[in-house]
């Protein structure tokens, strides 16, 4: 079930009407088989991971916080790691590492011992596992005291607005507030309703508008112009931040329509003036998860020099191949990674700061970093590392005789559209702007995202692109 389906747009109504309606003390127990169901309208044999995951960490935390022995504590953490991070190991990577150690297990007769596995990706494992993990750890570390509760746990690791793709929520944010008693409030609806309804927009009349002019372009590159090429690759930005950002605009507004409110995972990234900003405004949720534990864990800056280098490194590698078993997301990763610590380097020799720089230099710095980051993107899109960098090669042939691609003038209306969106809310969010203006303003602004989104919205429902992961 896509939030861009009709399905989803019966599901929402009902699952908030009934909650309502319910009485404080059941409903909980309304989300939670509200987002079972939701889960399992993909493959209902999934969601048997999610239950084995949730039972060991809720155990394994009882358990943690109860053991005074340092010893038995490791244990029990060590079981929810190895859970977690086995279950991605075995659907997720598995047969990545296999076949890159497939030479050596066949020049030993091993090839028989480690088949390789035809299982499906299950949809959001690499989301679910995360959150839970960040709970076990953070009990381990004394940050939270376990959920006595189970039926609350269960409903924190699959609460359907967040479930399965984000953003990861800490239990010391959501938990509280799955227990809470939320009254029916207009402002709930006005800001819930208003924050999916954009990004409806942003996904369907923007992300799924660019999305076959990009396949066009990674699919046919060979007898593309270099300008076509360049479109494309600026499109598949585009693409995947709508795509990405609509979806967490409509799980923040889905949520928010129930009472209960997630974290922002997006803040204009394109934005930024550094690599190292744009992880700030990118996919907030899986930054400061990967900071908090892993970066942190690792030693972070109070440590040599040459280890934070390590650290840094490790970091972005580990996010790269957290998007997906291929050495393209590995190698994203690590370019990322490496300009990072170019800028960091920079910014030490010079002493320079890039928010202390001329408004013009400043905005030199941000056409840098963007540009950076759409030529990375090269190696998250393409299928593998010689077609992107044949891709890379064909952008750079400056060869203007070759065909070129058609784009409609709606498009790059739309485009303009939702950048004039994006520079205006670079500090704020849709609902809360939406909240200062006159009636007049609001209903166009209305008016205009619902006309973009059921006439100009692809014709084609694109699944998310982040769902993969």
């Amino acid at each position: 079930m896509f939030f861009n389906s009709l399905e989803f747009l019966i599901f929402l109504p009902i699952v908030v009407l009934v909650y309502y309606l319910l009485p404080a003390r059941w409903r909980w127990l309304w989300l939670l088989a509200a987002s079972y169901y939701f889960y399992m309208s993909w493959k209902a044999i999934y969601a048997l991971l999610i239950i084995g995951s949730t039972l060991v960490d809720f155990f394994a935390a009882k358990f943690i916080y109860q053991t005074h022995k340092k010893r038995h504590k490791q244990l029990w953490l060590g079981l929810s790691l190895l859970t977690n991070l086995g279950l991605l190991a075995v659907f997720k990577y598995y047969n990545f590492f296999r076949g890159e150690a497939a030479e050596w297990l066949v020049a030993h007769q091993l090839e028989n011992w480690l088949p390789v596995l035809q299982l499906a990706l299950p949809v959001g494992i690499s989301f679910y596992t995360f959150q839970t993990l960040s709970y076990t750890i953070d009990v381990y570390y004394g940050r939270n005291k376990p959920e006595k509760h189970f039926g609350i746990f269960a409903l924190y690791v699959s609460f359907f607005p967040q479930l399965v793709a984000g953003p990861i929520e800490r239990f010391s944010h959501l938990g509280g507030q799955l227990k809470e008693y939320h009254p029916l409030v207009y402002s709930n609806f006005a800001n819930g309703f208003r924050l999916v309804l954009f990004g409806l927009f942003v996904k369907m009349a923007i992300a799924d508008n660019v999305s076959p002019i990009v396949d066009q372009v990674y699919e046919q590159y060979a007898k593309l112009s270099s300008q076509s090429i360049a479109t494309g690759l600026f499109f598949y930005a585009l693409q995947i931040y709508a795509d990405f950002y609509g979806y967490s605009l409509i799980a923040v507004g889905a949520a928010r329509l129930l009472g209960i409110s997630l974290v922002d995972n997006f803040k204009a990234p394109y934005l930024a003036r550094s690599v190292n900003e744009f992880w700030k405004r990118w996919h907030i949720s899986l930054t400061t998860w990967f900071r908090e534990y892993l970066y942190l864990p690792l030693g972070g800056n109070r440590v040599t020099h040459f280890r934070w280098l390590s650290n840094i490194m490790i970091v972005f590698v580990v996010s790269g191949l957290w998007h997906g078993a291929n050495w393209t997301f590995i190698i994203w990763g690590a370019i990322h990674g490496l300009i990072y610590l170019l800028e960091n380097l920079f910014g030490k020799i010079t002493g320079i700061k890039t928010k202390n720089l001329p408004r013009w230099l400043q905005l030199l710095a941000g056409a840098k970093t963007f540009v950076v980051v759409v030529l990375a993107w090269v190696y998250f899109r393409a299928p593998d590392f010689e077609t992107a960098n044949d891709i890379l090669a064909k952008l750079f042939e400056n060869n203007h005789s070759a065909e070129s691609i058609a784009v409609a003038p709606v498009v790059w209306l739309l485009i303009l559209l939702f950048a004039v969106f994006d520079i205006g809310l670079r500090n704020t969010r849709i609902d809360h702007w939406l909240a200062t203006k006159n009636t007049a303003v609001r209903w166009m602004c209305y008016a205009i995202l619902l006309f973009g989104t059921m006439a100009l919205g692809g014709v084609t429902n694109h699944p998310f692109i982040y769902f993969q992961f």
